[in-house]
């Protein structure tokens, strides 16, 4: 396969760094990477650089990514708007709207917005994808493949639907991760040591997990298939499944963040 052609990415956190990371493995033509809080850095395929000034003059990315944070928008995209007539602008900002990307940058930018989550760090992330009309099909394949080099993709032409999918997958791993966190600290809660309790409620979860992603079945059949009748787990379900439980809490959660989203887009 080919080499990625050149990227320039803005923004270097976690997300920013787990996508160039995936790049890198796939093999990805040289490219730039903006992040001021880091030191400079080259080699072979990614510069690291401390601002949008450095960038070398005939340096002509084919995608540029947006991973700052959406409160930094306003102040950050206008700074590329020379390269709007070049490069399709891939944003995975939560919250900022494609009319928002496309009044900050001007120009004719084709503009494709994005939510992946943390999982990307080791290649098992979920983006949910949304382009601009004018996103021609080799810009879409363009992002396609940058978002699949850190997991699964999905498109939708309905950007109303990022608000919600930023509040289930994008902010999902926190849930699974606090999963993890009361289950440990209701095994020591029962007396089990805090070494073991921590194994127990990491292996749970993720073991879970990859047994989910294996299954034809669906999670309901699954809970189903442990629960013995009369048994242990289900009197926890009792519990976790009563008319305040887990299944109200966790709406009223998504509903949250949803709102959260939309309000983002300001």
């Amino acid at each position: 396969m080919s080499l990625i052609p050149p990227v320039l990415l803005v923004g270097f956190g976690k997300m920013g760094s787990a996508m160039a990371a995936g790049w890198l493995e796939e093999g990805i033509s040289p490219s730039i990477a903006i992040d001021p809080t880091l030191p400079a850095s080259h080699n072979t395929h990614l510069s690291v650089i401390a601002g949008v000034l450095d960038v070398p003059d005939g340096f002509a990315p084919a995608a540029i990514v947006f991973a700052v944070k959406p409160q930094q928008a306003a102040v950050t995209l206008p700074l590329y708007a020379r390269y709007a007539d070049q490069a399709v602008m891939l944003s995975i900002m939560a919250g900022i709207p494609i009319a928002s990307i496309q009044a900050l940058i001007g120009g004719h930018a084709q503009i494709v917005r994005a939510m992946p989550n943390t999982p990307a760090a080791v290649r098992q992330g979920i983006t949910v994808t949304c382009p601009a009309q004018d996103v021609t099909e080799t810009q879409r394949a363009l992002c396609d493949r940058l978002l699949r080099a850190i997991g699964d993709v999905a498109w939708t032409d309905d950007e109303a639907l990022l608000d919600p999918v930023t509040a289930v997958s994008g902010g999902g791993p926190a849930y699974v991760f606090l999963l993890a966190e009361l289950l440990e600290r209701a095994a020591i809660e029962q007396g089990i040591p805090q070494d073991l309790a921590r194994l127990m409620a990491r292996k749970t979860v993720a073991g879970s997990g990859a047994l989910l992603a294996a299954s034809t079945e669906d999670a309901a059949t699954l809970r189903r298939n442990v629960t013995s009748p009369g048994g242990t787990t289900e009197r926890a379900l009792a519990v976790l499944m009563a008319e305040d439980g887990w299944s109200a809490t966790l709406s009223r959660a998504i509903a949250a963040a949803t709102a959260r989203s939309r309000e983002l887009a300001g």
